[in-house]
This record gives structure tokens, sequence and C-alpha cells, in this order.
């Protein structure tokens, strides 16, 4: 059973920190941090830069610490949370499948981050080797502090659309009005 814990937090942790470093640092064709804001803004997560630094971080950060199995459940929440809000922000109202743009490996991820937070990294991990146990009731409230990330870029950015269609709307009525 240890042995499957590592391959999965070996696995999903270098992904997922993989992912995040491209997000950070523009490692492995990645668009940094400027490309990531970017695609932030276009998402209406304002201000993209910090909406783009929460969502490397928590993708590098929770990965790395998912692959080497220290301070459980910190990082595996930090892949619920990012993946949470991938799913939500990038990926909903499509069809499941990636081929399709849909949600198929940030669900499957999320699943992945959700057992090993709940069950622990195993004994072929820092925890283990160093004697580090954070207490188990500790994944309800990281998974509620991810839910509550989720649903404040969630909500921010669908004020930002509102606010963005409302100042259309308002340009238009002023140029209808000025022919």
């Amino acid at each position: 059973m240890d042995f499957a814990f590592l391959i999965l937090r070996a696995t999903t942790g270098s992904l997922v920190a993989g992912h995040g470093a491209q997000k950070l640092f523009g490692w492995f064709q990645g668009p940094g941090v400027q490309g990531t804001a970017s695609m932030m803004e276009s998402l209406s997560l304002r201000p993209g830069r910090a909406w783009a630094l929460v969502a490397g971080a928590s993708e590098f950060g929770g990965g790395v610490l998912t692959l080497l199995g220290f301070l459980n459940p910190v990082g595996p929440v930090g892949i619920v949370g990012a993946m949470g809000m991938a799913t939500a922000k990038v990926h909903w109202g499509k069809p499941i499948w990636v081929t399709s743009g849909g949600a198929e490996l940030p669900v499957t991820n999320t699943s992945v981050a959700a057992a090993i937070a709940t069950a622990g990294p195993g004994k072929y991990s820092l925890d283990y080797v160093l004697h580090t146990q954070l207490p188990r009731w500790t994944v309800l409230p990281g998974l509620a502090l991810a839910a509550g990330g989720i649903a404040l870029g969630i909500w921010s950015s669908n004020r930002q659309q509102q606010a963005t269609a409302t100042s259309e709307q308002q340009q238009a009525a002023r140029e209808a009005l000025s022919m």
C-alpha cells in the first residue's frame, strides 16, 4: 500500500509541480508569470498577476510537497484548490474529455490529491522519515479553504464580467445617442 502511495505521489506531484513551474518560471515551454497573468485576465480573474502567482504557487508548491510526502495534507490541498479553479474557470461547460477541452485531467488530479490528503503520504515519504504529522482533521479546514478560494475566484470573475458587460452596454448606448 505504501508503495502505491509513492507511485501516486510521485506521478501526480511531479506533473502538477511541472505545470506550476510553467506558470511561475516559464519552464517546460510554459508562459511564465506574464503569460499566465494574461490568461488569467482573459478569464476575468483580476489582477491577473496575483491570480497567476496563486495558481502557480498552488500547483508548484502543492506538487512538490505531494511528491515529497511532506507536511501532508498541505500539498494535496494545494493541488485540489488549483485543479478546482481550473475545472471551474477553464474547463466548465465543455464535454468531460480532455480532447474536447474538458476537465478530465484536473478532475483526476483532484481525486488523487484528495485521496492522498485523507489517507496520508505513506511510509515512503519525508513525513514518515522526519516523524512529522499534521493532524488528520486539518484536511477538512484545508479543503474548506481551497473551496473558499475557488468560490472567491468564481465570484470575482463573474463580477468582473458583469462590470465589463455593463460598461460595454453603456458605451453602446452613448454611441447610439450621439448618432
